[in-house]
């Protein structure tokens, strides 16, 4: 996985000057003097930001709604926590604090439950989530207008696998999957686009 998303930062960091010259290019050879006008301009990579990928994930993708901020508290049990993400089908989850709806205490994700839990021969019906959470005071976060590119670097670099979205509070959480879903869709879309200009689909 780690190599995989070492290729995938270099690709797109090599990738998108290609295609960038190629549009140039095929924008300036046009038939007996007729130049093609470029399909509508897409926002690059470089401008694609966490705020982007929140948004997709805020759509619906065919099997309902959503949503981004799915959270538990400290004081929930862990088998609770654990019941929660098993039924969203996602790997971590928000923890706020017990009657704040936007102080991020810390995320609990499946990986604390597998090492702190069953590791560790503890009961989930008896811990509690704040118990085995990362701290915020630990968290690693980005914020809504981060690169998708740096957000994918911040996690490879520091081995986790989400991130809290925060601007000032809470507003979403990432995962890699989510990240590199968006940099993967976004790269076909481009390749696709250009294909389309290529075989004459624009005039």
């Amino acid at each position: 996985m780690k190599a995989f998303v070492r290729g995938l930062i270099a690709r797109a960091n090599l990738e998108m000057p290609k295609i960038q010259r190629k549009w140039a290019g095929k924008e300036s050879a046009g038939f007996g003097g007729v130049t093609s006008p470029p399909p509508p301009p897409e926002k690059g990579l470089e401008n694609l930001t966490v705020s982007d990928v929140l948004l997709t994930k805020d759509t619906d993708d065919g099997a309902g709604k959503v949503d981004t901020l799915i959270s538990c508290r400290t004081n929930d049990t862990v088998f609770d926590a654990v019941k929660n993400m098993a039924k969203h089908n996602i790997g971590s989850l928000v923890v706020l604090r017990p009657g704040d709806q936007q102080c991020i205490a810390g995320i609990v994700t499946e990986r604390d439950y597998m090492k702190k839990i069953i590791g560790a021969g503890r009961s989930s019906k008896i811990t509690k989530v704040g118990e085995v959470m990362t701290d915020e005071s630990k968290l690693i976060s980005v914020s809504s207008g981060t690169n998708i590119i740096k957000a994918m670097q911040l996690m490879s670099e520091n081995h986790i696998r989400h991130v809290p979205v925060i601007d000032g509070k809470i507003v979403g959480m990432i995962s890699m999957v989510d990240v590199v879903r968006a940099i993967v869709d976004h790269q076909n879309g481009e390749l696709k686009r250009l294909n389309q200009f290529i075989k004459g689909d624009y005039y």
